[in-house]
Parts: structure tokens; sequence; C-alpha cells
């Protein structure tokens, strides 16, 4: 399965999530992000590919659902509801994406 994470700048949130799950057997992970300042910036080639996209908050879910409607169409989105308040490994991050993406993973 293709997975991917997105947060704001792709730098913290969803880079902790993609190098977490990176070495997985069963799945192929990449991430980015919402902002124009993003690492990596969301295309429609990476929703295209992903069979599986968790969000940060709800309002990447909204960014993404308008500025790639097509490509969302039959997408599973989960919002994971973790705010920007942690930073790149953050130890309480890996827990809460290790707990929130626990029954999709």
């Amino acid at each position: 399965m293709n997975i991917l994470f997105i947060c704001s700048r792709n730098k913290w949130r969803s880079a902790t999530a993609e190098t977490m799950y990176k070495n997985h057997a069963e799945h192929q992970v990449r991430s980015a992000g919402t902002e124009p300042s993003a690492r990596i910036k969301i295309s429609a080639k990476l929703i295209t590919w992903a069979d599986l996209i968790f969000v940060m908050e709800k309002k990447h879910k909204q960014r993404i659902m308008e500025r790639f409607p097509e490509e969302c169409n039959g997408k599973d989105m989960i919002i994971l509801d973790i705010p920007d308040d942690y930073q790149y490994m953050d130890e309480e991050l890996i827990e809460e994406i290790n707990a929130k993406t626990g029954e999709y993973l």
C-alpha cells in the first residue's frame, strides 16, 4: 500500500511520519506539505500515487481537496488531528503518530 503523510511545510510532522514508516515491509511511504514553502510540495502525482492519505489537520484535507478535486475522488483521507507543536522526530510526536495511525497500519 502507498501511504502519503501531509502537513504544512513537510519539515516536522509529515517528515517524522515518513521516517517512522519508510522501512515498513508492507507499505511505501512518502510525505509532502501544503504550503508554498514546503520541503516537498503536494502534487497531483503524489495524490494519484497514494492509496491512503494521512493529513495532520483538517485544513490540510480542505486545501488538498480544493486544489486537486479530481485526484482526491475516491481517496481515503484520514485527519490525524496533530497540531504543529513538535520538532522533527520528537518523542511525543512519534507516540501520537503511532497511536493515531495504528488502526490503519
